[in-house]
This record gives C-alpha cells, sequence and structure tokens, in this order.
C-alpha cells in the first residue's frame, strides 16, 4: 500500500513538473509572438498602414499620448490615416513582457522621429501597452507614452 501510494506521488510530481514546464515554453512562446505584434505595430506607423494598427487594438482601445492626450480607437486610427503625419523611425528596445493568464502588459522604451505639419519632430520615452488574448489573438486594449528627460 506505501509503495502504492508512493508511486501515486512521484507520477503526480513528475505531471506536475511537465505541466509547469508546459506552462513556461508556452509563456515564453507568448512572450515573443507579443514582442513581435509590438514591433509589426511600429512598422505599421511608419508605413502608415492603419489597416495592420487595425487588427491590433480591440474595440475599446483608449491610447494616452505623452502629451497627456487621450484617444479612442477612431481617433488613434484617423491619427495614423492624417496625410500631416510622417513618421520615418519607430524603435522600441529594453522590451518585457508580463503575461497574466489571458492578458499580458508589455513595457520599453520607443524613439520615434518625423514630421507632422512639415515640423520635425524626435521622441524617446517609455511605453506601456495592455493586450489581452481573445478569440484566439492578441489585441491591444490600453497604450500609454510617456517622455524621458534629455
Amino acid at each position: 500500500m506505501r509503495a502504492m501510494v508512493m508511486n501515486a506521488a512521484v507520477c503526480l510530481l513528475a505531471l506536475a513538473c511537465a505541466r509547469a514546464q508546459s506552462g513556461n515554453s508556452d509563456i515564453n512562446a507568448q512572450q515573443t509572438k507579443l514582442i513581435v505584434l509590438e514591433r509589426l505595430w511600429n512598422d505599421a506607423q511608419v508605413h502608415r498602414d492603419w489597416r495592420a494598427l487595425e487588427a491590433l487594438v480591440a474595440d475599446r482601445f483608449v491610447n494616452t499620448e505623452y502629451d497627456g492626450e487621450i484617444s479612442d480607437r477612431d481617433k488613434f486610427l484617423s491619427d495614423i490615416k492624417d496625410p500631416e503625419f510622417k513618421p520615418s523611425l519607430m524603435n522600441i528596445r529594453d522590451v518585457k513582457v508580463n503575461v497574466y493568464r489571458d492578458t499580458a502588459v508589455v513595457t520599453g522604451i520607443y524613439q520615434t522621429k518625423g514630421t507632422y505639419s512639415g515640423k520635425a519632430y524626435e521622441h524617446v520615452g517609455r511605453f506601456t501597452d495592455t493586450w489581452i488574448f481573445e478569440n484566439g489573438k492578441w489585441l491591444c486594449v490600453a497604450s500609454h507614452t510617456s517622455l524621458l528627460k534629455k
């Protein structure tokens, strides 16, 4: 009887370890996917590809800009369509992803350059994007940026 209990305990422990490792590899895969989505977001902004961005942001998306301006999904996408908005560079670095079941928070540092209405701009700041996993895909529900001091 004692041997049976010991065998059952060993099997349960092995199963728990296997499941934990599987969970970690799944989390790593999700983290990698979210970093790729963040980079695709940057490329879409540089190329002013509002359709690609539309596929990445949720219907109730909220964007808080470095200057405190808040916009919803429609305003965010219309800003990308604005012919006066001409980004030439968008990079991110020091990206960290924290996954919590079907929610993820992505943080990092961004750099962007371009012109708006003929005036050059260059910003370096921190970003925080909140994503949810819904209907088999990740969607950004909130984005926040703040400038770093020069």
